[in-house]
């Protein structure tokens, strides 16, 4: 359980099942989505994240911030907890300045050191708002209203089909070119559910933000996996 929200939210933009060809109205929304998104140079995002799985009982829900500055490949995520004592606190940290990845898990005070994939075969956050530009497939199936607002409804599909999700769902606010909300379905039953809270461009952050300090964790554990 302590990597399946930081997959599950690292997922969320690039899983789905294979549909017969790139859609022309699913494209355009998503390059204004992705052109926005380009245009700030810092985004912050607060939001939340739950996973249901009837079959198993399981449903949980946690809280988390993305900070992203995708043109110099940098990320920090914070994954909160769910109850109240905990609810403030960052439980696990995944930070990259780019080079080195660490991921912090707060109930072992251990910290895990990888170098970052480069290959463009991992997972980024950093570029979660642009990644279906490459290796995927797309499909607008139409738009409804919730709250008063407009939401456009886009189906992504891996071009490699051996992916574990089959499906993911974009709910994308239409006035704002932003995404809203993913839905993931897994081969094994789960759904995933992302949704956005608030999304805060150019937020000000200094280098220290994409890195992790170890002397402000006292007697935490470096496990180095590079």
């Amino acid at each position: 359980m302590k990597k399946l929200f930081l997959l599950s939210i690292l997922l969320i933009f690039v899983t789905g099942y294979t549909f017969a060809q790139k859609d022309a109205d699913a494209k355009a929304i998503l390059n204004k989505v992705s052109a926005k998104y380009k245009s700030y140079d810092v985004v912050k995002t607060d939001f939340t994240f739950t996973l249901d799985n009837p079959q198993a009982g399981v449903k949980e829900t946690q809280t988390g911030t993305l900070i992203a500055k995708s043109k110099q490949n940098k990320f920090k995520v914070s994954l909160y907890g769910a109850d109240a004592a905990t609810k403030n606190a960052a439980q696990q940290e995944i930070i990259s300045d780019g080079k080195t990845q660490w991921t912090y898990l707060k109930k072992d005070n251990e910290v895990q050191v990888n170098n970052v994939d480069l290959s463009g075969e991992g997972l980024n956050p950093a570029k979660i708002f642009t990644i279906y530009e490459k290796g995927y497939k797309y499909l607008y199936t139409g738009q409804k209203k919730i709250g008063g607002k407009i939401y456009q409804e886009i189906d992504l599909s891996p071009e490699n089909d051996k992916k574990g999700f089959f499906k993911v769902r974009l709910e994308i606010d239409k006035a704002k070119s932003q995404i809203y909300s993913a839905l993931i379905f897994d081969k094994n039953g789960s759904r995933y559910t992302y949704t956005i809270k608030s999304f805060t461009p150019n937020v000000p952050v200094t280098d220290a933000t994409f890195s992790f300090d170890t002397k402000a964790h006292k007697g935490v554990e470096v496990v180095d996996l590079r």
